[in-house]
């Protein structure tokens, strides 16, 4: 994840040095890395390090889907395979599209058809998981007794698309 770069200015040199020399001095040991993010922030007037990096973020704005593509494509590996299941919902829909994307439309399947679809599109080896998740999502169907599947053809959102592009282009030939 890349890191988030958090810009820090003062207006007035001399009292934030005032304020680092007297936290300093109240020390009785080195200050650790964190401690010292904390001392910094608390000299430019924040009450800790995490404090001014929300204020960083608040003034960032929200993200933007080129920002979400770019946070979920991390969880492809150069194969277009899905390496590991994330944390986010919204993270692991987007990423179920591309696991749908490569299930053939209008056709059955057995369960056993339907995991080598999605047993080639995934690396971390829980195909129940991702199987389970597009009959919940309404992206696969399935018969009452879980014989035969079924791909709902629905019509993906722009990001949702913009992740299948970028994924799928990069699938061997």
């Amino acid at each position: 994840m890349p890191k988030t770069l958090v810009p820090f200015a003062v207006p007035d040199l001399s009292p934030l040095a005032k304020s680092l020399r007297s936290q300093l001095a109240s020390l009785d040991h080195p200050p650790t890395h964190v401690e010292m993010l904390n001392l910094l922030a608390k000299a430019g007037g924040y009450s800790n390090f995490q404090s001014l990096r929300a204020d960083v973020r608040a003034d960032a704005g929200p993200a933007t889907a080129s920002d979400r593509i770019a946070r979920v494509i991390r969880h492809f590996d150069a194969e277009g395979r899905m390496q590991r299941w994330p944390g986010k919902t919204s993270h692991q829909d987007l990423c179920l599209w591309v696991i749908w994307s490569r299930i053939p439309p209008d056709q059955d399947f057995s369960e056993r058809d339907i995991n080598t679809f999605i047993q080639a599109g995934h690396s971390f080896g829980d195909h129940a998981l991702l199987r389970r998740s597009l009959v919940d999502m309404k992206m696969l169907a399935r018969t009452q007794d879980g014989r035969i599947y079924r791909r709902i053809e629905k019509q993906p959102d722009a990001d949702a698309r913009a992740l299948m592009d970028a994924i799928n282009p990069r699938l061997p030939a």
